[in-house]
């Protein structure tokens, strides 16, 4: 599944969804992960458009981890099939990555079903 991760600086999540401009995206399975691209968001003339553009960015992922959002977004985002993470951005995104491997050997309910939504 691919996993986007807000983040300014491509180490960390340290960036709210509704002003990143960069997402980096990342394949994962129960075995590794693997580094996808960088998918850069332009800004939006107003704030659904704003949010329109990030959630276009990242609409084939299946997680995003973000150091904040907004509730209208996180509703948008959810709506979108997405489900998004807060992180408090003291953790990398390859130490999110390693934990999200181990949790994938036995997931819980609602990421088995995000998994079985997606076979």
């Amino acid at each position: 599944m691919k996993i986007a991760f807000a983040t300014k600086d491509n180490i960390t999540v340290n960036d709210h969804f509704g002003w990143c401009r960069t997402f980096a995206v990342y394949n994962v399975d129960r075995e590794n992960f693997k580094f996808i691209e960088f998918r850069n968001v332009h800004e939006g003339r107003d704030e659904m458009d704003k949010i329109d553009k990030r959630i276009e960015a990242i609409k084939d992922c299946t997680i995003l981890y973000c150091s904040e959002i907004g509730a209208t977004a996180a509703a948008r985002v959810v709506r979108s099939r997405i489900h998004p993470m807060k992180s408090s951005g003291a953790e990398s995104i390859e130490e999110i990555l390693n934990k999200l491997i181990t949790v994938l050997k036995k997931p819980p309910i609602w990421l088995r079903k995000v998994l079985q939504r997606e076979e």
